[in-house]
């Protein structure tokens, strides 16, 4: 099996209902498990949460010194309507593809289900972490190049 191949597994697992996977070819084994999600009183997240974690560290300074002007429009966002995305693994949080690459997103830009939202490298694996939700990004959780959790919040969604 190639990791492509692992990867896509991967994917499919964390989309459906499969608690574990387990495939063996000859002296090859792989044991894929979902973790149990712990129901929590949030009446106020119809949205599916992508991931969850440890807590996040704060907002880079640059982003935080470019947001004054739109600061405003931002403030009187509800918290209470926001899809939380958060980290489906533990490794490094990328947000650029490539130290030379544009970034995938930033706040205020508008995703689609699908789109790929950042990269966590866990164990030499570049890992594309894909919006579960339509929306606005509206805070981004997480510095680049930092270590995530698994769980951990990554990204906040406004999908109205």
């Amino acid at each position: 099996m190639d990791i492509k191949e692992i990867q896509d597994l991967i994917k499919l697992i964390n989309k459906s209902n499969i608690g574990e996977l387990n495939i063996e070819r000859g002296d090859f084994k792989l044991n894929i498990k979902q973790k149990e999600e712990k129901v929590m009183a949030v009446s106020a997240m119809p949205q599916q949460v992508v991931m969850h974690a440890a807590p996040a560290q704060s907002q880079p300074a640059p982003a935080a010194s470019a947001a004054p002007a739109p600061a405003p429009a931002s403030a009187p966002v509800k918290e209470d309507n926001l899809v939380v995305v958060k980290s489906p693994m533990i490794g490094t949080f990328y947000r650029r593809p490539g130290p030379d690459k544009p970034i995938f997103v930033e706040v205020g830009d508008e995703v689609s289900v699908g789109k790929v939202l950042c990269i966590i490298e866990a164990m030499k694996l570049f890992n594309e972490i894909e919006s579960e939700v339509a929306g606005r990004v509206v805070k981004i959780l997480v510095d680049d190049s930092s270590p995530v959790e698994y769980d951990q919040p990554l990204f906040l969604v406004d999908p109205s």
